[in-house]
């Protein structure tokens, strides 16, 4: 699904240039669960933000299902995030006094799927997050975790191939972090390919695969054995 080839990205202040990646190279197959891990300044947000095109690096290649992203205009990269991608944030970013159902809802709006479609597949997004009770209350009123499980609702509702979750459990208390990673692992099984950034080790022992990243490249690329998933201990 995806590969990455000696991907370096450069930010340039006053003259002055930052190396934020030098040299990335990966590949990710359909169905995988990868990590992203590393400290502050590691480059994994970079990362993020090449992968789901919200920058574009300075040298080497990327290509996702099956185009190299320097064969595409902005307006085609715009098309795939919108019909193949769906995206988890930290901070939930939802419509406050919009109901759940109309939060998730969002997307479609600036699709081409027509009305008549749109309510079997908000509903079956709703109902992936087990929040069926709660499609008509205001998002506003949730608890965080609610909140976000309305956010991953909104990232299904186009049927994505590919889920990118930036920190999705960064606000939460732990056990509604468990209640989201359970969810993001379920939908994995289900054949969603996710990438996963976080900082916590809990939060990225529900994946298959580890990126670990120090100073702008991959330090360490880990398969995680099945009987050491989603374990607390996992790297004491």
């Amino acid at each position: 699904m995806i590969s990455v080839n000696n991907l370096i990205k450069d930010y340039i202040d006053d003259g002055s240039t930052t190396r934020a990646l030098t040299g990335v190279s990966f590949e990710i197959e359909h169905g995988e669960f990868v990590a992203i891990m590393g400290p502050s300044g590691s480059g994994k947000s970079t990362l993020l933000h090449i992968l789901s095109f919200l920058d574009r690096p300075t040298d080497g290649t990327y290509t996702i299902f099956g185009k190299s992203i320097n064969d595409l205009s902005d307006n085609e990269l715009a098309r795939v995030r919108n019909k193949q991608m769906g995206f988890v944030f930290q901070a939930f970013n939802l419509l406050g006094r919009s109901s759940v159902y109309e939060n998730v809802e969002l997307p479609l709006l600036y699709s081409t799927v027509p009305a008549s479609k749109r309510k079997h597949l908000i509903e079956g997004a709703i109902n992936a997050v087990d929040l069926n009770e709660k499609i008509k209350i205001e998002a506003g009123k949730l608890s965080g975790g609610q909140k976000q499980r309305v956010a991953i609702a909104r990232a299904l509702v186009n049927e994505p191939d590919l889920l990118f979750a930036d920190e999705p459990t960064g606000n939460l208390d732990s056990k509604s972090g468990a209640q989201v990673m359970e969810i993001l692992k379920k939908l994995n099984d289900s054949g969603k390919t996710i990438i996963l950034v976080t900082h916590e080790t809990y939060t990225a022992s529900y994946a298959g695969r580890i990126l670990h990243m120090q100073d702008g490249s991959i330090d360490r690329d880990e398969f995680v054995p099945l009987e050491r998933r989603t374990k607390r201990d996992l790297f004491k």
